[in-house]
């Protein structure tokens, strides 16, 4: 049984394609470097280099596996959350595929994906886990019972941690935005030199996140200095990325302790920060926590960690087709299951 994934959720084009037995057999993402020049994503030009990217990727999926689009069982797209335009252009081509196909289609969570992306390693938790959940738009924590069973215990109430990265890449003005330059420029910062807030950790069974208070906080120290050397700027990086760390460690920890688990999943774009990775093994050693880190490649948005959920759900809700209605994404996998599908 072959899973075609789809994933749209912001700017990179993803494609994959999960074989039931010998699980992800190509894996391609066409990443979008439009948006440079503009200091953000602009969703209509996201939009617009999804529809020119998507068919071209699933062609050469198709190669690659020397498949034809016709050997294809079933469709998993990403429904949400994300940019509705570039969301919009992925459910399009999938339910079209699939109405002409005549085949099973299902929408998939993207978080729901991130949190998954760690069976695609050889070394995965068993059921129940904490999922730490990092991302450019989301932070969560989410206490995992079972395969499609999920309750979200922590949540960004503002913005979330890698968006923070991406404003203060900005307030510094280095030439790449983002986690990455942050994390490069920080390991040259003196730990001792500053010490940015660790915010909402006043209330120990409040699990919910917010990082605008040390965005504003960096923001506010670079007006007030003049912020003129690679040194400073090093600096700076070194105390946030602290703060950052120290904050999903310490919430992370709660949570755990809370819940009397001793598994913690941390996935999403974020989770690729070495200096993050670092911090969480030499941290956790001492509370005999198993961490588990999805590989690199799966921790950016990707259609793989989409195609394996598909084929987890798809063979639970094998007789259902999803093509007659939109897929409404406020509401949850199972309730869409009896609000729109029909039966063969």
């Amino acid at each position: 049984m072959l899973i075609l994934g789809i994933e749209t959720s912001c700017d990179d084009t993803a494609i994959a394609i999960y074989d039931k037995h010998h699980g992800i057999l190509c894996n391609y993402i066409k990443k979008q470097t439009i948006h440079d020049k503009y200091g953000g994503i602009v969703p209509e030009l996201a939009a617009r280099k999804h529809l020119s990217n998507i068919i071209l990727l699933i062609k050469k999926s198709l190669l690659k596996i020397n498949k034809h689009i016709k050997d294809i069982n079933g469709i998993a797209y990403t429904f949400g959350p994300g940019l509705v335009n570039s969301l919009i252009i992925g459910a399009t081509i999938a339910h079209t595929l699939a109405y002409t196909l005549n085949i099973p289609i299902i929408p998939i969570n993207h978080m729901e994906g991130h949190l998954l992306s760690i069976m695609l390693n050889k070394n995965k938790p068993v059921y129940p886990f904490i999922g730490l959940l990092i991302s450019g738009g989301n932070t969560q924590l989410v206490y995992a019972y079972k395969f499609n069973k999920y309750k979200i215990i922590g949540n960004n109430i503002d913005d979330a941690v890698g968006e923070v990265y991406d404003k203060v890449s900005k307030f510094l003005k280095l030439k790449v935005l983002g986690g990455r330059s942050i994390a490069n420029i920080s390991k040259f910062g003196i730990p001792t030199q500053l010490k940015f807030p660790r915010p909402m950790l006043t209330d120990k069974n409040n699990l919910n996140f917010s990082f605008s208070g040390l965005k504003t906080s960096v923001k506010n120290f670079i007006q007030k200095n003049k912020i003129n050397t690679f040194q400073m700027k090093a600096n700076i990086a070194y105390a946030f990325e602290d703060a950052i760390r120290e904050t999903l460690f310490i919430k992370s920890l709660r949570s755990l302790q809370k819940y009397n688990i001793k598994q913690l999943v941390i996935a999403g774009g974020v989770s690729s920060n070495m200096n993050l990775r670092k911090y969480f093994y030499k941290n956790f050693k001492s509370y005999h926590i198993k961490i588990f880190f999805s590989n690199m490649e799966y921790c950016i948005d990707n259609a793989a960690m989409i195609a394996y959920v598909g084929m987890k759900k798809i063979n639970k809700y094998t007789k259902y087709l999803f093509w007659e209605k939109i897929i409404d994404p406020k509401i949850t996998l199972d309730d869409n299951i009896k609000n729109i599908i029909f039966k063969n």
